[in-house]
């Protein structure tokens, strides 16, 4: 406990600087509902969201500085701002398998709005009770809180970084315009076509015995271009070389690999085929309805990987998680404001209070009390037991690789075997499976989050008490306006939410195995198939089997434009590596990365929804050009301004001190 104490924050804990204002507050729940839209977007259209962490930061500093408001200001503004992406995340990797899986003919506004709602002051309730283990853990490097600190204490010395945000923003918001089907369309995303082997006779043999007649086999390979997005290419730069690599095998693996052989062990299909875009639609139905349960066998494997690769530090999280709640009353006697929490008693009863409004959710879908009084428990121990590990996972990778969705999938699991068991099947079956996938998704959403918050908190000053009360209001203000930017995409964008274009291959996931195990209506063969793959490449030691999964199951033009912006982050890398320059200097640049990426995504994202919208309000913007090749111009664009403005801006910045 002593070197707790002698920790020493950038504001120390004396200090009376202004923190938990309206305008703080205010601007916190603005920032929340944009970047929960925009994080919507990009989550239904890549499979994954991006913490919104550093834009929330960038801009809070920009608009405090112009308020004269405080570092502490700031904390609390960027605090309830990061509610929007954590709880978007939540949101879109379950809720929309409602409407994607038939139990729902559209977004049900009220129970979609308790369940985010419910899911988020849960998450926040959790890490409440987890925060002092898991926030002062010395093993636990929290990669995105030290950088997004260090962020903000660069700007008190006059470096926000608002304008790389808000430029990218406008590059990309500009690009989507010109490239959107809603937009005022002047080129296409992709260059694509399928590519045919030609015709192949095979005889099988038993020995030297012919087994039947000799097969004819043919087929071929769908190729495209990178979808021409700045937002994935963002994402990709943001995540890495590494597992934006991971990500890109496992396309390489499902369109390269396993819909060429499953097209050319087809025989016969020659007969349905009548020009290339029929091979064009096959390969999509051969990528829907096959090589898509083989992705989802694999990240039922993955994920349960996961959780057993966590179970020491889990249950030692928890542990210490409880044994810390035992010695509050005792910290009374050396209080300071960097120790003060919600009071557990209060945490604990809340918890149990907002139990009952899930529990009548429930009710209402399965018209079963047992089952759902059982729901309702499960929702709560999966959520705890999984907080722990989102959380942990946020201090080992940073927020923006927090699988939560793998996660989620074992709280499905659960509660879709336990309601089978009570009988309760068909479409009220899924549904409450559905309802308590998405309440447990939401609180780990919303925990990653808190506890990323709550370390740049700890690092900066921040009141912990404080933070906890903002984050509650973040989570209730975006809670009730969440559900419109879903809807408004699920009915604006050609093919709605689970088509090609915002494929969300999570929401797809869930949708598929509450079904399949409720209903009765899975491939179980190529789900096991699945299994077997990810069991085989974790004998191989395989980094993220999950991730190679969810590749899989995302188209391939998007898990290669991720990629690209991966390839662009290696390149900045190993310039940097050759410069020889300082750390701070290497943190700047990595800084500036994240920002200018962070702008495409936030760009491209608002644009979308708000295309979208315009579409639902028959506003129709004029359509000039399908030319695909106008569109390769943006990836050499982005790339340039990924590379060189952040290593541009290094180099004067070495220059000033000579």
């Amino acid at each position: 406990m002593e070197e707790r104490r002698e920790f020493k924050p950038y504001v120390p804990a004396e200090s009376k600087l202004p923190e938990m204002t309206f305008r703080a507050v205010f601007l916190g729940v603005i920032m929340a509902v944009v970047l929960g839209a925009a994080n919507t977007y990009i989550g239904l259209k890549a499979g994954m969201t991006i913490s919104a962490t550093f834009p929330a930061a960038v801009v809070a500093m920009a608009v405090m500085r112009i308020l004269r408001g405080s570092i502490l200001e700031e904390n609390i503004a960027r605090t309830t701002a990061s509610v929007g992406e954590a709880l978007a995340a939540g949101a879109i990797f379950t809720i929309p398998a409602f409407v994607i899986s038939g139990v729902w003919s559209e977004f049900n506004y009220w129970e979609s709005t308790v369940i985010m709602l419910v899911g988020g002051v849960l998450g926040v309730l959790f890490i409440i009770i987890l925060r002092k283990p898991l926030v002062s853990d010395p093993t636990l490097p929290y990669p995105e809180s030290v950088a997004c600190a260090e962020m903000v204490k660069a700007g008190q010395k006059g470096e926000t970084g608002a304008k790389y945000v808000f430029s990218m923003m406008g590059v990309s918001a500009l690009i989507e315009l010109f490239k959107n089907n809603r937009g005022i369309k002047l080129f296409e995303e992709t260059i694509s076509g399928f590519f045919e082997f030609g015709k192949y006779k095979i005889q099988l043999f038993s020995g030297s015995n012919p087994v039947g007649n000799a097969q004819t086999y043919t087929g071929g390979v769908y190729l495209s271009t990178p979808v021409a997005s700045p937002a994935l290419i963002g994402v990709g730069y943001i995540i890495g070389p590494r597992l934006s690599a991971v990500a890109f095998s496992g396309g390489v693996l499902g369109w390269w690999l396993f819909i060429p052989l499953a097209i050319f062990f087809n025989s016969g299909l020659e007969g349905f085929i009548k020009n290339s875009s029929d091979w064009e639609n096959l390969t999509n139905a051969v990528w829907y309805y096959q090589v898509r349960p083989i992705a989802v066998g694999a990240m039922i494997v993955g994920a349960f990987h996961t959780l057993w690769g966590m179970r020491k530090q889990l249950f030692d999280g928890i542990v210490k998680g409880l044994k810390e709640a035992r010695q509050i009353k005792a910290q009374n006697l050396t209080y300071s404001r960097l120790e003060d929490d919600l009071p557990l008693p209060m945490v604990i009863g809340s918890t149990f209070l907002l139990v009952l409004p899930i529990v009548l959710i429930y009710y209402y879908f399965t018209q079963n009390l047992l089952s759902a009084i059982v729901a309702g428990l499960v929702m709560t121990f999966t959520g705890f037991l999984f907080s722990a590990v989102a959380g942990y996972l946020v201090g080992v990778m940073g927020g923006s690789n927090n699988p939560i969705s793998g996660l989620t999938l074992s709280s499905l699991v659960i509660s879709a075997v336990l309601m089978v068991a009570l009988g309760v099947k068909g479409t009220r079956g899924v549904e409450v499976v559905l309802g308590v996938a998405a309440v447990v998704c939401t609180a780990l959403g919303i925990a990653g989050d808190m506890l990323q918050d709550l370390k740049v908190g700890q690092l900066l000053g921040g009141t912990p008490r404080k933070m906890q009360i903002a984050e509650i209001i973040g989570v209730i203000f975006t809670a009730f306006v969440l559900v419109f930017p879903m809807a408004i995409l699920h009915k604006g964008t050609e093919g709605g939410i689970g088509g090609k274009y915002l494929p969300a291959p999570q929401a797809g996931l869930m949708s598929v195995m509450s079904k399949g195990i409720v209903s009765g209506e899975i491939a179980w063969p190529l789900i096991i198939f699945g299994g077997v793959l990810a069991f085989a490449l974790i004998l191989l030691k395989t980094p993220s089997p999950t991730l190679i999964a969810v590749g899989m199951y995302l188209p391939f033009e998007t898990t290669s434009a991720i990629f690209v912006g991966g390839l662009i982050k290696y390149i900045v890398d190993v310039i940097v590596k050759k410069r020889n320059y300082p750390e701070s200097e290497i943190v700047k640049i990595e800084n500036r990365g994240i920002l200018l990426a962070s702008g495409f995504v936030a760009g491209e994202s608002i644009t979308g929804v708000l295309l979208a919208g315009l579409y639902l309000l028959n506003v129709n913007l004029p359509h000039i050009s399908d030319n695909p090749f106008i569109g390769l111009l943006v990836f050499p664009l982005v790339a340039l301004i990924l590379i060189f403005v952040p290593l541009k801006d290094a180099k004067s910045n070495q220059e000033k001190r000579k």
